[in-house]
């Protein structure tokens, strides 16, 4: 049994088999369709159910509020029809398609960045370009590793890619990187995906957010609007547990010396005796600005995180269009809640 559904702005009307999501019919079916995660935590694949009734699996509050499901909106890659329908995703003025891309890939620098986060830069050697937005997100498989999705660090245009990988208990894809990956050795990378990147036409403030190895994508973002020379002031606040968690400290530091416009601040949610702000991050951010209406936020590190961060940019006036966050699950967060693989710590 199947379903009709119309893609609005396709133009197209698809047969989606009993069971199977609207996101994965308009993707087999060639439909260029916004989407991220795939797992429902990351909402770029929000859409308007125009008419219709869909099955709803298991999706984060993050990616789609209760108000917003009151007000006909679901997520593509979660939603099973019931009946034929029609749907709509969400315009955005500034979208933009890059070519997925499948790269085969060679190790040419790994560093540890802390106790538990490792640098990991890959030459391209065959599949490219490789064009991206900063703040996009790649599928990686290392040798012998299931594929993981790690945000480029690096700004578009590099010579290599870069990636940060946490330490996590018992994964096969963080033991790898730990423990046995050499100079050299292969890496499958497909992509981009993902809509949390940088708008460079915006013109009014930009607040960064980075928790944890969520450093990766918002570093990309930062320096990408200073590489393009972004008139307005961009407040980047990075938040770890202690001074042992903090990393790339001098080089935003030196950084904020150079260029005028941007604002960097770590903060530690553990008190170590550090003359660095402590607590939470985003109690750092509700401290410093009161009104937020007209700003563009960038959000990424852990769920609870950035779900907290969230809240607090709406509740001081910034759009919800206006936020473009990713919460890293871990592998086994996501096994746990019976999804697909997401954004990697």
């Amino acid at each position: 049994m199947s379903f009709k559904v119309r893609i609005v702005q396709a133009g197209r009307t698809l047969e989606v088999p009993t069971g199977t999501t609207i996101l994965q019919a308009a993707l087999d079916a060639g439909i260029g369709y916004p989407f991220g995660c795939q797992s429902g935590n990351c909402g770029a694949c929000k859409s308007h159910l125009v008419r219709g009734e869909v099955a709803m699996a298991g999706y984060s509050e993050f990616a789609l509020s209760d108000d917003e499901k009151a007000r006909g909106l679901i997520l593509a890659c979660r939603a099973a029809p019931r009946a034929d329908g029609e749907v709509a995703w969400l315009e955005e003025d500034d979208l933009i398609a890059h070519p997925r891309r499948l790269l085969d890939c060679r190790v040419v620098g790994v560093d540890d960045a802390t106790h538990d986060i490792r640098r990991v830069r890959l030459e391209i050697a065959s599949g490219g370009p490789f064009d991206f937005s900063a703040g996009q997100f790649a599928s990686v498989t290392f040798e012998g590793c299931p594929p993981r999705d790690y945000s480029m660090a690096n700004v578009p245009g590099d010579p290599a890619l870069e990636f940060h990988v946490r330490r996590t208990e018992g994964g096969a894809t963080s033991i790898q990187v730990f423990e046995r990956l050499r100079l050299g050795d292969p890496v499958r990378v497909e992509g981009p995906f993902g809509t949390s990147y940088l708008r460079e036409s915006h013109r009014g403030p930009i607040l960064a957010i980075a928790g944890g190895s969520g450093m990766a994508p918002i570093k990309s973002v930062v320096e990408r609007a200073l590489q393009r020379a972004l008139p307005q002031h961009i407040h980047f606040y990075f938040g770890v547990r202690s001074q042992r968690d903090l990393y790339l400290h001098d080089h935003f530091a030196a950084l904020a010396e150079r260029h005028e416009n941007l604002h960097f601040t770590p903060v530690l949610s553990e008190g170590d005796g550090s003359p660095l702000r402590h607590g939470l991050v985003h109690e750092a951010v509700a401290a410093d600005f009161d009104e937020l209406d007209g700003c563009k936020g960038y959000v990424a590190g852990p769920p609870v995180m950035v779900e907290a961060a969230t809240r607090l940019l709406e509740q001081r006036g910034m759009r919800r269009v206006d936020i473009h966050a990713d919460a890293f699950y871990t592998a086994a967060e996501m096994a746990q809640a019976g999804k697909k693989t997401g954004a990697e710590l």
